[in-house]
């Protein structure tokens, strides 16, 4: 549970998805507008034929949507990302010309 001031933590997967045979495009864009953790989706031109981004308020309902997509939108999965955590493109990673540097970043000299 979290306070009033906390925000809530979502739970995100990129997903590449190649479609089935018999799951045509269309199929895919019709289950992910109706599936509620689908937030964003792109058709790419790679080894795969879309990445979906899903979001969630917990693991469970997320790993649960990962694989809806291979049951029910009737396309191969071909590799689920988590998201941990978003990349701090802002602040600087040099120790020397950060000035309030992240816990993580120490001197390698």
């Amino acid at each position: 549970m979290t306070g009033a001031s906390e925000p809530e933590r979502r739970h995100e997967a990129l997903v590449s998805v190649r479609l089935g045979p018999s799951a045509p495009g269309s199929h895919l864009v019709e289950y992910l507008r109706h599936e509620p953790c689908a937030v964003a989706a792109w058709w790419i031109a790679a080894d795969v034929d879309a990445v979906v981004r899903l979001s969630a308020g917990s693991i469970t309902v997320l790993h649960r949507a990962v694989a809806d997509l291979r049951l029910r939108a009737g396309v191969e999965v071909v590799e689920a990302n988590y998201i941990l955590r978003a990349l701090d493109l802002i602040t600087p990673t040099d120790p020397r010309t950060a000035t309030h540097a992240p816990a993580w970043v120490v001197s390698a000299a």
